[in-house]
């Protein structure tokens, strides 16, 4: 522990708590997928929803209004619990390729879901509304859609960079 006073890093403190705390990897991990579980489920379900492909009895606007705190939570458990392992090594994450595009997928996600939700507090009956800018936030959905699945897809990735690149290229 004293070393752990005189170094005080980010990357110490993170190792030292992963290395010494009983169970903390595995804890972290397992909130971890718990977030990813719960941006997941909300999203894919307002997206598919905003698409007209399932859920039709359902009104958007309530749906948004359960459903949106599960991504935002989810976001910030997936990085309160994320954020441990990569400071733990930050080389090993900030070196791998999977992971920057990870975090470029996350980015754009973040955004699009945001200026989606947004849309859809303004106008919770887009979807069915017979206007020009409806296809604007179906738009919206299938791309927030597609880089949820791309992010979740990346982050399994991770760990699995060697198998993924010729020797060499990671």
């Amino acid at each position: 522990m004293a070393e752990l006073i005189a170094e005080s890093s980010a990357e110490a403190l993170a190792t030292w708590l992963l290395s010494n705390v009983p169970g903390l990897p595995p804890i972290l991990q397992t909130v971890h997928l718990l977030s990813i579980a719960a941006i997941m489920a909300s999203a894919v379900f307002i997206n598919l929803r905003v698409l007209q492909w399932a859920i039709p009895a359902q009104k958007l606007g309530e749906m948004l209004g359960r459903l949106q705190a599960w991504t935002w939570c989810g976001l910030l458990g997936a990085f309160s619990s994320g954020i441990w392992f990569v400071l733990a090594t930050p080389g090993r994450y900030f070196s791998n390729p999977v992971f920057q595009i990870k975090f470029a997928l996350l980015l754009f996600a973040v955004i699009i879901t945001v200026a989606l939700y947004r849309l859809l507090l303004r106008e919770p009956d887009l979807p069915s509304a017979a206007r020009p800018h409806q296809w604007f936030g179906k738009g919206l959905a299938l791309l927030s859609l597609l880089l949820w699945i791309g992010v979740v897809l990346a982050g399994r990735w991770i760990a699995y960079v060697e198998y993924l690149f010729w020797p060499g290229e990671a």
